[in-house]
């Protein structure tokens, strides 16, 4: 995760050969994003919370989406994927810990996960977005074995929708951030964001 630092720091993990980027803010993004338009071996994700009006911004300017949380930006961003001509890999939020202040659908009950189903049948059905996977953020707490019943809940969660959607590949969890990516690991992680254990605080 580069939020919040310099260009300075995004030229230096690009020469020591870190290839994966990641933005939560769409305005700071796209600023490195097209400072580093000639770097074409690097894959910029999008990790944070999008407004619908930014979809078209997404759509143009990153490779990865890790947040999309609703069907109404599904479809901004499918029209404007449409009309770019590209196609974009996405993983769908869920909020599994029922924290009211996370974003994504809210699943944090099993009993009713199958309520989810007209909302996800629709995203799949989407042709610019291509669903890989799964993403969640845990509630922050000082102990990071805090983080890992909601690891858990959300690997249960996309193991069931592998069941019940057998036409996508649910290959990545993208779960675990700088406090508690270990945890994430532990439960099966395949993405983990990690900004301030490697980088240091944000200026």
């Amino acid at each position: 995760m580069t939020k919040g630092q310099p260009l300075s720091v995004v030229q230096t993990l690009s020469e020591i050969g870190v290839k994966h980027l990641g933005e939560n803010r769409v305005e700071e993004g796209i600023q490195k994003v097209t400072s580093y338009a000639g770097q074409t071996d690097i894959q910029w994700h999008m990790i944070g919370h999008v407004q619908s009006r930014k979809a078209r911004q997404v759509s143009e300017h990153f490779d990865f989406f890790h947040a999309l949380d609703r069907i109404k930006l599904a479809r901004r961003l499918d029209r404007s994927l449409e009309e770019l001509n590209r196609r974009l890999p996405t993983l769908l939020q869920f909020n599994v810990s029922g924290e009211m202040s996370k974003f994504g659908w809210l699943a944090d009950d099993e009993d009713n996960w199958h309520t989810l189903f007209p909302e996800i049948s629709q995203i799949l059905e989407l042709k610019n977005l291509e669903v890989q996977g799964v993403m969640t953020i845990a509630p922050y707490s000082p102990n990071p074995e805090d983080a890992r019943p909601v690891f858990t809940r959300l690997r249960n969660l996309r193991d069931y929708l592998a069941v019940q959607f057998p036409q996508v590949e649910w290959n990545h969890l993208s779960m675990g951030m700088s406090a508690d990516f270990e945890i994430g690991v532990q439960e099966g992680a395949t993405m983990v964001r990690i900004g301030s254990a490697i980088l240091g605080e944000r200026i």
